[in-house]
């Protein structure tokens, strides 16, 4: 088994990525990063990880295709969809992210405790 749970962090925003990958990181998660969802569908076929953390709405590959793809290429892995629009009446919900095929979904802004009982849900504890 792997020391370190890998989880790719895939969102257009360097802020909030930036921030998702320091909450992981400063929990024990092994974290790579792409900036939109062409990158990491590119890094997943390098190496899949054991979760994936996507934005929903990006330019580009959004969040439901990256969805859609994983579910197809990689059903093991689960997915955690992330956006500040599920609460805004507009475009997708959360409940429609997770019939596309995500595990969890967070509206944006999350807790870090909300985003880590979820990881740690999905994925056990890091390096267990």
């Amino acid at each position: 088994m792997n020391t370190t749970t890998d989880i790719l962090v895939i969102e257009d925003d360097a802020i909030m990525r930036e921030a998702v990958a320091e909450w992981l990181e400063a929990a024990g998660y092994g974290v790579r990063k792409a900036e939109d969802g062409s990158a990491g569908l590119t890094a997943v076929k390098f190496a899949a990880p054991a979760l994936v953390v996507t934005d929903i709405y990006m330019p580009g590959t959004n969040g439901a295709m990256v969805i859609t793809e994983l579910k197809r290429s990689h059903p093991e892995i689960p997915i955690i969809a992330i956006s500040g629009l599920f609460d805004s009446g507009y475009g997708m919900n959360a409940e429609a992210a997770i019939a596309l095929g995500a595990s969890r979904a967070l509206a944006k802004p999350f807790k870090r405790g909300d985003l880590l009982a979820a990881v740690a849900d999905l994925v056990g504890s890091p390096g267990g």
